[in-house]
């Protein structure tokens, strides 16, 4: 854990403004936007970059994994540069339950890997890097989006301690279990071999 050094106050403002950045359902609103239809009605239902795609539009998938994970590395940021690293990683796993559980939506949100990633990058971005690749390789080796997201949430903490970063250890114990329990469903697909793979239209 890093050296608690900001009030309870402050640790707590950083938490709400982070959930409040997590909760921006950028794929949802893109969706909108250009006319895709309401993503919560096609595919899996999910608001993430991997169901956008499942709409056809690329561009549209790819604008939606840059922003969800830009909303967890400006939380973290943001909140490093005003009040330090323990709020930092508040504002961390707060952007990443607001991405998974988002009050507008009645808390049905994404499984929140584009979100981790970012909040990854913007902690430790060495251990952020070893991240992304561990995701491209599961992603590309399987050719399923599920595989990427557990095989990037079961190193994370890994990467962390080994790049030096071991003040985020219990940080990056609870996001990987945030994304595994968020993947639950796609774990007993991927064990039942029913898991789709990337570009399928259909869950």
């Amino acid at each position: 854990m890093p050296i608690i050094d900001s009030s309870l106050a402050v640790l707590s403002l950083w938490g709400v403004l982070g959930y409040l950045i997590g909760s921006i359902a950028f794929g949802l609103l893109l969706a909108r936007a250009m006319n895709l239809g309401d993503l919560r009605t096609i595919g899996s239902g999910n608001i993430g970059a991997t169901n956008v795609l499942r709409t056809g539009n690329k561009t549209a998938a790819a604008l939606t994994l840059v922003l969800d994970g830009a909303k967890g590395a400006v939380a973290v940021l943001l909140a490093r540069f005003f009040a330090g690293e323990d709020a930092a990683q508040v504002a961390g796993l707060a952007a990443m339950i607001g991405h998974c559980y988002p009050v507008w939506l009645k808390f049905k949100g994404g499984k929140g890997v584009a979100t981790f990633l970012g909040v990854i990058l913007a902690l430790a971005w060495p251990a952020g890097l070893a991240c992304c690749l561990a995701w491209l390789i599961g992603a590309l080796v399987t050719r399923i989006s599920s595989m990427g997201a557990i095989a990037a949430a079961s190193t994370s903490t890994i990467f962390l301690v080994i790049l030096g970063y071991g003040s985020a250890f219990f940080l990056g114990v609870i996001l990987t279990l945030l994304i595994f329990w968020r993947h639950r469903e796609n774990i007993k697909r991927i064990r039942a071999g029913t898991e789709p793979k990337i570009g399928a239209k259909k869950a």
